[in-house]
């Protein structure tokens, strides 16, 4: 493949594809992705309801756009830490300031599709979350992959990640368990929205939060002008409308496609887009069939609680859940890159490491890289901007463990990263 050569010093010109010969169609695996996509459908509107069925539909958009950019969160924490690139996190910047412009909006009129009235995700600050997403940080740079990032790799093709994705559930059930300790033991200050619990309003915290996604992209500028680093493995892709199918897409493309469906999941459902309580959900349900009464936990109290009776297919989360995974199997068989490989002792150890730490993390943390970085900062939540300094500070802490398990880092001598 060709490799993308431009100055550092102009990120936004840093192509993240480039035309080239790409892989057959796996023909049959995408017909067996899309039947298994319309009869999960017609399931979810049989066991649930239309708007189920929809928001399955945006999470078969979300597994595509993720899988088509590649779209990371672990990767662009950790090509930030290690030699400086900049590309991802500048990604999130423009994500982060799509989805908080439309969210002010959502939250400030109560628009909703449904009749739901929109809550956005403004949790408290406290131990729990501090220790929690530092930890989440660390799980996802060994399991090679965030909460988003472990759903679409399962449907593209990663076999480690299937450990991870396990392993993220076992975790997400242990933090239930010890859930009330961490809530009514260790100290927290109040839920801080920066909208409603300052008198900014939602205007003057959306004039706030912008003006720190400049500054912290400026920051971004300046640092890929002094390390120089080297830039991201461009991915493949081809010309006119096979793009949308075919090709990769470009980061900034995902970054507003992204922003776009988490702003629609809030209109719909009333809440951001999410991913970790339906593994405390999975596993939860898994316990009780096999006799375990987590209904006693402080954790599933309320509508968690509510939920172990029902039918998964009528968690919003879950559904979605789903969705990712499908959306991702279909582009990557569309794409000829599912590739199930074989996994090494040191990448299988490194995954259920860091799927168990992640799984507790995020419910320590009120969320993932989704609830709690993308959903929390979204919703002006002070929370969320404690989880990014956190989980960043966790993947400073993960470079020097993940050479113990065989997993290499980005290097500055690197043409490539």
């Amino acid at each position: 493949m060709p490799e993308t050569t431009l100055d550092s010093s102009s990120s936004l010109k840093k192509r993240t594809t480039v035309v080239s010969e790409l892989n057959p169609v796996q023909k049959p695996l995408v017909a067996a992705g899309v039947l298994a996509a319309v009869l999960l459908l017609i399931a979810i509107l049989t066991a649930a309801n239309a708007t189920q069925g929809v928001l399955y539909i945006i999470g078969i958009l979300l597994g595509v756009t993720l899988l088509h950019a590649r779209f990371g969160f672990t990767s662009a924490f950790r090509r930030l830490m290690s030699v400086g690139n900049v590309q991802g996190l500048q990604a999130h910047m423009l994500m982060l300031a799509i989805a908080s412009v439309l969210f002010a909006i959502i939250l400030s009129t109560g628009f909703s599709f449904t009749g739901t009235a929109p809550a956005g995700y403004v949790s408290p600050v406290g131990v729990s979350v501090i220790f929690g997403s530092f930890i989440f940080g660390i799980g996802m740079q060994l399991g090679n992959g965030c909460a988003s990032g472990t759903l679409y790799s399962v449907g593209g093709g990663s076999s480690s990640m299937i450990l991870t994705l396990i392993s993220f559930i076992a975790g997400s059930v242990i933090g239930a368990y010890h859930f009330t300790f961490w809530m009514e033991d260790m100290p927290a200050l109040p839920p801080i929205s920066l909208a409603t619990s300052t008198g900014l309003g939602y205007f003057g915290a959306l004039l706030v939060q912008l003006a720190v996604f400049a500054i912290i992209y400026w920051i971004t500028v300046q640092i890929a002008k002094k390390k120089n680093p080297p830039m991201m493995k461009p991915l493949p892709t081809t010309n006119g409308w096979k793009k949308i199918i075919r090709g990769s897409w470009p980061l900034f493309a995902a970054a507003i496609i992204l922003a776009l469906l988490n702003a629609l999941t809030l209109s719909i459902r009333g809440n951001p887009w999410g991913i970790t309580s339906a593994f405390a959900l999975w596993g939860g349900k898994a316990l009780m069939a096999s006799g375990v009464d987590v209904s006693s936990w402080g954790y599933f109290a309320g509508a968690n609680g509510a939920a172990l009776t029902k039918t998964v297919l009528a968690d919003s989360t879950s559904v979605m859940n789903f969705g990712i995974i499908l959306g991702a199997f279909i582009s990557a068989a569309a794409q000829g890159t599912f590739k199930p490989g074989k996994i090494k002792p040191g990448v299988a150890g490194a995954s259920v490491i860091g799927g168990l730490l992640m799984g507790y993390g995020a419910r320590l943390a009120f969320g993932c890289n989704i609830g709690a970085y993308f959903g929390g900062i979204a919703s002006f939540s002070l929370h969320g901007w404690v989880w990014m300094i956190m989980a960043m500070l966790g993947t400073f802490l993960a470079l020097f463990i993940r050479p113990l398990f065989g997993l290499k880092n980005p290097k500055s001598t690197d043409s490539i990263c």
